[in-house]
Formats: structure tokens, C-alpha cells, sequence
């Protein structure tokens, strides 16, 4: 009996797992490179809960003090639009979008619960990136409200 939890419990803890040492050493040179580039995504993030903020609409909102991460938790409200629904007309890219501010953006977004979408910052998304998805919130917002 106690082989068999052993064998349960080793198992369980990814024990039986095959060339661990290769997730192992993904995951030691992210430890050991990434601080900079987490600190850059954290700043992104930040940045875009703010501009969130700074837009005051009854559409979206965001908890600032919640925003600590690479992660914003978006609050869907008012009514307006579902979270997959925003989602969407985020992703999307209309003439009329390109016709008023120029650029076409795609923004990915995740519909996290009921009311609230989740964005994430990785290491391919910039500075300007993220200028640009605020841009595109702001217009999805104002069209919405239209």
C-alpha cells in the first residue's frame, strides 16, 4: 500500500514526466532573464489601466489598485455590450476605424466573467503597443456609446 501512494504521489507531483530537465531550463532562464521584461510589461499594463481610467466612461472601468501585474481585469458595464461581444468589436478592424484615426488595430482581449475581459501583457507587446490598444479602447468605447 505504501508503494502504490508513493507511485500515486510522484506521480501527481509530475514525477513521471520526460525530459523535465528541458522545461526545467525554460524555466531557470526566464528566472534568470525576464525581470527586465516583466518590469516593462507591468509598466505597460499599468499604463493602460490608467488610460482606462483617464476615459471616465460608463462602459468600462478598471480598479487601479488592483492592477499590479501584467494583468488588467476590465469591468464590462452599463449594459451596453457583453464582455465577448467588446471583446469582438476590439479584435475587429472596421473602414470607418481606419478612416478616423488612420491605423487599423486589432486588439485581443479575453472574456474572463460575466462582466469583466482580461488583458495580458507579454514581451511582444511595446510601449507603443500599447499607445495603440488604448486608442482603439477609446474608439470601441465612444462608438458603443454612440
Amino acid at each position: 500500500d505504501f508503494v502504490a501512494e508513493a507511485w500515486r504521489v510522484r506521480k501527481m507531483l509530475g514525477g513521471g514526466m520526460r525530459q523535465a530537465g528541458v522545461l526545467a531550463a525554460a524555466a531557470q532562464f526566464g528566472l534568470e532573464h525576464a525581470a527586465a521584461t516583466m518590469s516593462r510589461d507591468h509598466h505597460n499594463a499599468r499604463r493602460f489601466a490608467e488610460g482606462i481610467q483617464e476615459l471616465n466612461s460608463s462602459l468600462i472601468s478598471v480598479n487601479l489598485a488592483a492592477v499590479e501585474t501584467n494583468v488588467v481585469m476590465v469591468s464590462v458595464g452599463g449594459g451596453w455590450l457583453s464582455p465577448a461581444e467588446f471583446c469582438e468589436h476590439l479584435r475587429a478592424v472596421s473602414e470607418e476605424e481606419l478612416a478616423e484615426t488612420g491605423q487599423a488595430v486589432s486588439v485581443l482581449l479575453f472574456p474572463w466573467s460575466a462582466h469583466t475581459v482580461r488583458a495580458v501583457w507579454h514581451r511582444d507587446i511595446s510601449a507603443r503597443d500599447t499607445e495603440l490598444a488604448k486608442n482603439k479602447l477609446e474608439f470601441v468605447a465612444r462608438k458603443c456609446q454612440e
